[in-house]
């Protein structure tokens, strides 16, 4: 095989082959601490992943291949034959160097193959690009990927694998015998293999060393939406909504309607408080951040300030590792449903959303951000529930259907910016300009305010803080001192007194971990700030989707909603649960068991314990919690996918 014409294409793939082993060995040791060891689990994992490798190495020279079997014998070794063979060697080396690079900063920062994240990244080159370019010396990378073709071509050229490419002038019945062999098991193992196959274990680190990234890339694309109904554990409608209307219904609340799928609720209230509110989420904001939660190195000073004089939420959970987990979280406040996040799906307008409350009440709601709304939908998203729009407008429209008003941020409005938007200096700046201008037309306002600076390259204004650029710690901190700034400017303001501040993350730094879902890494914190009431620390469970229900009780508003979160004060002792997703896996954590349901209709429940929120397994399930746990994210999905979701 490696002395004939396919020579080259044979050593090709032993390379690519060999080098994804290195790839998987090189993750299992910096992962070791996560894993659950066990030498059989490891030994089908490798197995499984050479089966990818592979597969996914043959279809890369699958062309080549054929290029071999149909060229006539009179054209080997020929000037055409070199310069087609030598641009396809070029070629592959690239794809083949660069895709197994890519994934060690990929693993490094979600632990997992390339995923549903990365192909959604190809949609928004501009700020990916622009990331890349400012997180890591490319001039490096490109010299490495360099020295590495060229260090492969002179191991190749002393192997004599490109002179046995060249003289073997096999006819093609010859040549035949290993072309279609080859394709044949390719094709057979490209159709039968599945990702899903590699997902054996409970532990999260297993089944991603099982796989290959370039696979996972693929898969991924290929199935960047789950439908519930085909893919999840169901139950029928009737039962679905009887258990999500008897978990939904809240002290103060009635419901409006005896119809079995109507989820609209009176809640009860005196209408005592109509306040502006600003909302500001934070990104990559976890709690480990924070001295309340034991960090030691002073990186949140403000925020901790402003946590001992408000309603601190400190056993609060994101829904999901995204920004627009975040979002949807705080503005649908509903469940995580699988696949995308409904910020980035299409017909997503006009929902029953916090907005509608809202405006209601008269409010005029914004979206401020600091970056291109175009970037992950949000524009339209925002757009289409009534928001006003103000962006770093890069010349990205919105959706012909959203009609709402859009305010570009100026050139000269901006001390700073990097890939992913300004700084969180000149962004709250922005916020306190429109306060302003609601303020002097006397209208109450609610502002979304999405931060960017806490976001890699970790690159802000100089001379802010004493912790040099380029790290994760040194954009915490000027995350809170950005946010100090914007809370003493606000306070000279004649609208701050009737002002109130939700202060929350989007999403934990990072979801890398040992388990499918790792709970501890969705632990995010939330206050409420210049509420006209004592400071309070609410220890409760709470999830993400509760917040401004929470915020709603506390100013006890009277008014119907079809939301999935509620009042945590309004809440019944041990009714509190939190909603926990990763694009394919969803789960629902309540009284120190976590419930877990996936695309293979596969149910989990897990005992959560010790610090580290660690799951262990139960042998006998808890069915009410099933029921609860299906019934949540069954109803969610169905009411999206069949228009429920929407104001009437």
């Amino acid at each position: 095989m490696f002395k004939g014409r396919f020579s080259a294409l044979f050593s090709i793939l032993v390379l690519y082959i060999s080098l994804s082993f290195l790839i998987r060995a090189g993750f299992l040791a910096v992962s070791i601490k996560d894993i659950d060891f066990n030498i059989f689990s490891v030994f089908r994992a490798f197995f499984t992943g050479f089966l990818f490798d592979f597969t996914i190495g043959s279809l890369f020279l699958l062309l080549y291949g054929t290029y071999l079997l149909l060229l006539p014998k009179k054209f080997i070794g020929s000037v055409f034959d070199k310069v087609f063979s030598y641009f396809y060697y070029t070629l592959i080396f690239i794809i083949i160097y660069f895709s197994l690079l890519a994934e060690i900063p990929f693993w490094d920062e979600f632990g997992a193959r390339f995923n549903f994240i990365a192909v959604d990244y190809l949609i928004y080159t501009y700020e990916v690009v622009e990331n890349i370019n400012q997180s890591y010396p490319l001039p490096l990378i490109a010299a490495v990927l360099i020295l590495l073709i060229v260090m492969t071509f002179v191991v190749f050229k002393k192997l004599k694998v490109f002179k046995n490419t060249f003289t073997d002038k096999k006819p093609l019945s010859l040549r035949a015998l290993y072309f279609f062999p080859l394709t044949i098991i390719t094709i057979a193992l490209a159709l039968v293999l599945k990702n899903k196959q590699a997902e054996f274990s409970n532990n999260l680190i297993i089944n991603e060393l099982g796989k290959n990234g370039a696979f996972s890339f693929v898969t991924a694309f290929k199935s960047n939406e789950l439908d519930y109904q085909t893919f999840y554990p169901k139950v029928s409608g009737q039962e679905a909504y009887k258990t999500l209307k008897k978990n939904l219904l809240q002290n103060n609340q009635t419901y409006a309607s005896t119809q079995y799928d109507e989820i609209s609720r009176l809640t009860q209230g005196d209408n005592l408080q109509n306040p502006n509110i600003i909302l500001i989420a934070i990104e990559s904001f976890s709690a480990e951040f924070l001295a309340a939660f034991g960090n030691t190195s002073n990186l949140t000073p403000n925020y901790d300030k402003l946590a001992n004089e408000s309603v601190f939420f400190t056993n609060l959970y994101a829904t999901g590792t995204r920004t627009v987990r975040g979002m949807e979280a705080l503005t649908l406040c509903v469940p995580p449903t699988p696949g995308n996040s409904i910020v980035r799906r299409p017909n997503n307008q006009n929902l029953f959303s916090i907005s509608t409350i809202l405006q209601a009440r008269k409010y005029h709601p914004y979206f401020i951000y600091g970056g291109d709304g175009y970037f992950d939908n949000m524009n339209n998203f925002f757009g289409g529930q009534g928001f006003d729009i103000v962006d770093r407008d890069r010349g990205n429209p919105l959706s012909d259907e959203i009609k709402t008003k859009r305010y570009a941020i100026k050139d000269q409005e901006v001390n700073f910016e990097n890939a992913w938007g300004i700084c969180d200096e000149d962004l709250y700046k922005q916020s306190i300009k429109y306060a302003d201008l609601s303020s002097k037309q006397n209208k109450p306002f609610f502002q979304f305010v999405m931060t960017t600076s806490n976001h890699k390259p970790y690159t802000f204004p100089k001379g802010k803080i004493d912790l040099p650029q380029g790290e994760r710690d040194a954009a915490v901190k000027y995350t809170d001192y950005a946010l100090g700034q914007f809370i003493a400017t606000a306070k000279t303001k004649p609208w701050f007194k009737n002002t109130v501040f939700l202060i929350v993350a989007d999403h934990c730094a990072s979801s890398a971990g040992k388990w499918e879902i790792n709970i501890d890494k969705h632990h995010i914190p939330a206050i409420i700030y210049n509420l006209n009431q004592k400071p309070e620390k609410i220890d409760r469970l709470t999830s993400q989707i509760d917040l401004m229900p929470t915020l709603f009780g506390y100013l006890s508003w009277n008014y119907n909603t079809s939301l999935y979160g509620k009042d945590i004060n309004q809440t019944k002792a041990g009714e509190e649960r939190a909603f926990l997703g990763n694009y394919r896996t969803l789960g629902l954590l309540k009284n120190n068991i976590f419930t877990q349901i996936d695309d293979r209709k596969r149910v989990k429940q897990f005992n959560v314990t010790g610090a580290d929120q660690s799951l262990s397994e139960v042998s006998t399930k808890n069915n009410k919690l099933v029921a609860e746990t299906i019934a949540y994210y069954q109803t969610a999905s169905e009411r999206f996918k069949n228009g429920k979701m929407k104001q009437k």
